[in-house]
């Protein structure tokens, strides 16, 4: 059977050629299931909602906004398709796999994940303020989250279907580093080679990329004390495309690794951050 977002294949010489499957524009994710983590508010909230308007089951997790969650199954389920809200710790494994066992109970397979959830170290000023649990919280969050999300949904994915994506959002601190969070820089970076590994141990049938947004115009970037007009003129004035990212224009980056427009691309990372990291090829 060809699941949603692994197409049906051929085998041509000993060679899969994979074929992709034909949706209506607009309509990329037509009847697939995608599970979004931390898609109570914010980001997530966004990624979750466009991929049921591209016409995706979605599972929305959250840690502690149960409300928040609620709020946009009901805007995905107004919209005709299924949703439902799961409460999710990803880093610790039991969550993770009772995550996976209700999103498979509810819609007997999952399509695409997106390990949206992580963490931001948002409360640090400067590389000089050095605090352990801040370092735990991030790479506890952001590397044993996403690596344990990876592998338990990517070793379902692998065997029970042969067929599934998964996308893991990022940073662009892999190109630029982060004066003010090194340890925010080395779980991005983590991910990274996550993104990798995983691309690789479950070739051919899932495929796993890398979406790596710069400063996006969020609540949370705002809210940070060290987030003042004069460094977000400096930022803007250093982004050749003079802005800051808007989250609303990064979703489509992620939907179309999300979507099989990305059919032969895999370990792969895109980054959509106006040019401010320029990386090279």
């Amino acid at each position: 059977m060809s699941w949603g977002n692994s197409p049906g294949s051929v085998v041509v010489e000993g060679e899969i050629r994979w074929q992709r499957e034909a949706h209506p524009p607009g309509r990329r994710l037509e009847n697939q299931v995608v599970v979004v983590t931390g898609s109570s508010r914010g980001f997530g909230r966004l990624i979750a909602l466009a991929a049921a308007a591209e016409g995706a089951h979605v599972v929305v997790t959250y840690v502690r906004s149960k409300e928040g969650a609620e709020a946009v199954t009901k805007s995905i389920t107004d919209s005709g398709r299924r949703s439902i809200a799961v409460q999710c710790d990803i880093a610790k494994l039991a969550d993770v796999q009772r995550l996976a066992d209700q999103t498979w109970e509810a819609f007997g397979r999952c399509d695409v994940l997106i390990n949206n959830a992580g963490e931001t170290a948002a409360t640090k000023m400067g590389w000089r303020q050095l605090e352990e649990h801040v370092i735990d919280e991030i790479l506890e969050m952001d590397v044993k989250g996403t690596m344990l999300c990876t592998h338990v949904f990517g070793e379902r994915m692998l065997d029970r279907q042969k067929a599934g994506n998964i996308v893991n959002i990022g940073s662009n601190v892999i190109s630029t580093g982060s004066p003010r969070a090194p340890e925010y820089a080395a779980a991005k970076y983590g991910i990274l080679g996550l993104t990798k590994s995983y691309a690789l141990a479950l070739a051919p049938y899932v495929r796993v990329n890398y979406a790596a947004p710069g400063y996006m115009d969020t609540d949370s970037l705002n809210a940070r004390k060290d987030w003042t007009p004069a460094r977000r003129k400096v930022v803007v004035d250093n982004t050749p495309l003079k802005a800051i990212g808007d989250p609303g224009n990064l979703v489509p980056v992620v939907l179309f690794l999300a979507s099989q427009d990305s059919l032969h691309m895999t370990g792969n990372t895109v980054i959509c951050d106006g040019g401010f990291s320029m990386p090279g090829a």
